[in-house]
């Protein structure tokens, strides 16, 4: 697909504003306002998308790939960063093996943590087993109960 027709959008957006589209500006504004009181993300998009200078959409997805997308892509969110390393073999071994050493550690606490639930949720059985048993015990010894 080819943005050639797309190719004055950019160009123009430099040049002195011409006598139509200068008069067009107040019903802009008017539109743009009442676009944000109806709807107000496709008012915020076209703001911004006249305050980048009217990118073509191939300039647009260019620009949103590089701003917002590859630094998501490189975070890698809730995993280790990426490392290409840094040249120097030692280095990089002793690198591994701390993250190693550092994930060995994350599952084990992590396997803590579960069992001390599960120890809490066996002391809160017991505990509702008592006071189960203490109603009842206090039930039975009231005497039979006349609905």
């Amino acid at each position: 697909m080819s943005c050639a027709p797309f190719a004055g959008w950019t160009a123009g957006a430099a040049a002195a504003p011409s006598p139509t589209r200068s008069s067009r500006r107040p019903l802009e504004i008017v539109g743009l306002v009442f676009l944000f009181f109806y709807f107000w993300p496709l008012a915020f998009a076209y703001l911004t998308w006249k305050l980048l200078g009217y990118p073509v959409p191939a300039e647009l997805r260019r620009l949103v790939e590089d701003n917002v997308l590859s630094p998501l892509r490189n975070a890698r969110w809730g995993a280790p960063a990426s490392f290409t390393g840094t040249g120097n073999l030692a280095f990089d071994a002793y690198r591994r093996s701390e993250i190693e050493r550092l994930e060995a550690e994350r599952r084990k606490l992590d396997e803590e943590a579960r069992d001390f639930r599960s120890f809490v949720d066996e002391l809160k059985r017991a505990k509702d087993r008592d006071e189960f048993d203490a109603y009842m015990a206090k039930r039975r010894a009231a005497g039979p109960t006349v609905a």
